[in-house]
């Protein structure tokens, strides 16, 4: 069943669903007689569609019109060097380009349709039902994947792996009751966002962020939407927590993903937000969502290796978190794409982990580490120590040369009051009481041997910290 099928004319039309962006929404039920792409969806049947949609209210609309109706979307992120765009539009085969501006495809790749989305929803000019056959395409859905360095690779999705974290249900909505209204940091061109942008469609409602719309003022308006259910990376909220805006909602359930949920963070948000349930996932563009943890600590119990009733598989034997499941995307794209799956049909994520009294922590990332005198360091367990101090809102740890020992381990911290670099003496006893907790909980070789206090941290458009090895 088609996406649009399953909302426009489901249950989750029935709820009254709403998508709902700054200065303009649509229903769910309005979308069965309006359309983004009014007079064009013929155009685009069976069609390989690269879309360059910048404003996430009409990408929203957008990809609920497309799928069953396009061959394959290929879903650019904003931020996408224009240097890779041929390679992207060569990898995915695609063969329309669908912009909302007058933005033409790049020249010599092939393009042979160039189609504009309307900025809001106008009425069809024939009924959705004409222009369809009785034909659905199972749409590819092409995501790109999030490094900052180098051409990005393009990962395939179908609407089932995409919903299968809750397709048991397909008429999700949780905690049963009223449809949640749901919103998110995340971009919806990414997994994460894209996942809420579903379990939204499917149950409940959706406040989408606008692009380049200030923190605080995107939290007013979701909190005048009354969003009850929110989600982002741990660095998302930490943002969001200094900002104060944060204080205005009122959410029923938060949900971390796509870094290290460290403990400092869950008590922050717990103390926040003493009434909702605070939620960590652990999920991938490329493995899909592994499992969600809702116990208030980090890491995960032991007893989530192994097979869950959504089928999906959990291996640690080699070190690292490897994830076999129906959420697994089918492929990398691209002639000179690497395998995704091991002979063994897992996806090997390459986060470490350590098991300590029954539970698995992660540690970070096998191609993060530093090397200190031919000791390992993980800098996102030095993180999670650092963050654990009451005054610390985030922090970053990093190598620098050392002509001695070949690199050292260094930190930068943002304070939760937000100040900074002054080099008073109240951030130098901050310091000393870091180092403490440092020199108590960590091997010697890991404790920071400098502490730098700054006012923010760089975070890429995926909302995580920007590592120089990611």
């Amino acid at each position: 069943m088609a996406l649009s099928d399953a909302v426009i004319g489901g249950t989750a039309a029935a709820r009254r669903g709403m998508l709902i962006g700054s200065g303009r929404l649509a229903s769910l039920p309005s979308l069965a007689e309006e359309s983004c792409l009014a007079g064009r969806l013929d155009a685009l049947r069976g069609r390989s569609v690269i879309i360059v949609v910048r404003d996430p209210f009409t990408l929203a609309v957008v990809l609920l019109e497309l799928d069953g109706l396009a061959r394959r979307m290929v879903l650019c992120t904003p931020d996408l060097p224009s240097e890779f765009l041929p390679r992207v539009v060569r990898s995915a085969g695609a063969d329309v380009w669908l912009s909302d501006s007058s933005q033409s495809p790049p020249p010599g790749v092939g393009i042979d349709l160039a189609v504009e989305a309307d900025p809001a929803p106008l009425p069809l000019r024939v009924p959705r039902s004409s222009s369809a056959d009785d034909y659905r395409w199972n749409t590819e859905w092409v995501l790109l994947t999030s490094g900052t360095t180098g051409a990005p690779k393009l990962v395939a999705h179908t609407l089932a792996s995409l919903t299968n974290a809750f397709s048991s249900d397909p008429d999700f909505a949780e905690g049963g009751g009223a449809p949640p209204v749901w919103s998110t940091f995340y971009d919806i061109r990414r997994y994460g966002g894209l996942q809420i942008y579903l379990r939204a469609l499917y149950g409940g409602s959706l406040v989408l962020p606008s692009a380049g719309e200030a923190i605080t003022e995107y939290l007013a308006r979701a909190a005048a939407a009354g969003v009850t259910h929110i989600s982002g990376t741990p660095s998302h909220w930490r943002k969001a927590l200094m900002s104060g805006a944060a204080q205005l909602l009122s959410p029923a359930y938060v949900r971390l993903s796509g870094e290290i949920a460290d403990q400092g963070i869950l008590d922050a948000l717990r103390a926040a937000f003493p009434r909702a349930m605070v939620a960590h996932a652990f999920a991938s563009t490329e493995a899909g969502v592994g499992f969600e943890v809702r116990d208030g600590r980090a890491g995960f119990p032991e007893c989530l290796v192994g097979r869950s009733e959504q089928g999906v598989e959990l291996d640690v034997s080699r070190g690292t978190l490897r994830i076999r499941s129906p959420g697994n995307a089918s492929a990398y794209l691209g002639d000179d794409a690497p395998p995704l799956k091991d002979a063994e049909g897992f996806v090997d994520l390459g986060d470490r982990l350590e098991l300590r009294d029954g539970r698995y922590y992660f540690v970070g990332r096998s191609g993060g580490i530093i090397n200190v005198g031919g000791l390992k360091v993980h800098p996102e367990e030095v993180e999670a120590v650092i963050n654990s101090h009451p005054r610390v809102r985030m922090s970053l740890v990093r190598s620098r040369r050392n002509p001695i020992i070949g690199a050292i381990v260094t930190a930068d911290v943002v304070l939760a009051d937000g100040t900074g670099g002054e080099e008073s003496a109240a951030e130098e006893r901050i310091r000393q009481e870091i180092l403490e907790v440092c020199r108590r909980m960590l091997a010697a070789h890991k404790v920071p041997a400098q502490i730098s206090f700054v006012q923010a941290l760089a975070m890429s458009a995926s909302g995580k910290l920007v590592r120089a090895n990611a």
